[in-house]
């Protein structure tokens, strides 16, 4: 939805029109998803951030000043909850380059058994790479991954995104550089699927099981539909070229929120808690 008629809505919805509160949570909740999967590494941390999230902009509409767009506030108050949160797996279990090196390089991944449930290695293998890519951005710190995020999954304008983060557009496209070439190096020493690396996918898979970091029950990215670029909350002014290592990151795709998560809202704003949220 264009910045402009979202911002529309968002004055019609603090005047107290639902139909308008309705169609701003309807579009931005996809969004929110996608922000908190790569920033969280994990499907069921992402839904539960996300509900958070729309809950905190739903109830804290009367602080949008219309200063900027709402999109960028959205987008504020997702980063801010998202590098401050402390309930997802990895905030307990962090992870690094150097220890993730070490496992491709050292795994013993041909002294496992075949623990693949008969489900198909082919789709085994795609939902390996789907979540081995996004799980390594958890080798970032939580800054500099809200920093790839934006940029390279959001593509979002420096100034706009300095505005979310509360850093100079300067800073924003110099770290974005940086951390985008650290991942790029990454892939390109490691990875056989995007890189020129001898990991392969197909090859770990009974490892990855073996290590829990693959459910053959439970295929979130291939079961998950993905959704276009085009569908997403317009950050962007202008396109910047920050790098040219556009196409090392195509494994960022966008999946539609979890059913999950929009029932969720629509109990909340059919709920006598929301009544509440309008009458104060």
């Amino acid at each position: 939805m264009e910045k402009e008629k979202l911002t529309e809505l968002a004055e019609k919805a603090l005047e107290g029109d639902r139909k308008a509160l309705e169609a701003i949570v309807e579009d931005i909740q996809a969004p929110v998803f996608n922000m908190a999967l790569r920033m969280l590494g994990t499907f069921a941390d992402a839904e539960d951030a996300a509900q958070e999230i729309l809950l905190k902009i739903i109830t804290n509409m009367s602080s949008f000043r219309k200063e900027s767009a709402f999109s960028t506030w959205v987008f504020s108050i997702a980063a801010n909850h998202l590098k401050n949160y402390k309930k997802h797996m990895f905030a307990h279990v962090p992870l690094s380059f150097e220890y993730y090196g070490d496992d491709i390089s050292n795994g013993k991944i041909h002294d496992v058994p075949d623990l693949t449930q008969n489900v198909e290695k082919n789709i085994l293998a795609e939902e390996l790479k789907m979540s081995c890519t996004n799980v390594m951005l958890q080798c970032l710190d939580a800054e500099s991954r809200c920093i790839f995020v934006l940029g390279t999954m959001f593509r979002t304008d420096s100034r706009i995104a300095g505005e979310i983060l509360g850093i100079t557009p300067e800073a924003y496209r110099q770290r974005l550089s940086r951390v985008r070439r650290k991942m790029a190096d990454f892939l390109g020493e490691y990875c056989g699927e995007y890189g020129k690396g001898k990991c392969r996918c197909a090859d770990r898979i009974n490892y990855a099981i073996q290590s829990h970091r693959l459910d053959p029950s439970h295929t979130d990215y291939t079961s998950a539909k993905e959704i276009s670029q085009e569908t997403m909350l317009d950050v962007k002014e202008a396109m910047e070229e920050i790098d040219g290592l556009a196409q090392s990151f195509t494994f960022i795709k966008m999946y539609e929120a979890p059913e999950r998560i929009s029932q969720f809202v629509k109990d909340f704003l059919s709920s006598d808690s929301m009544t509440a949220v309008k009458n104060s």
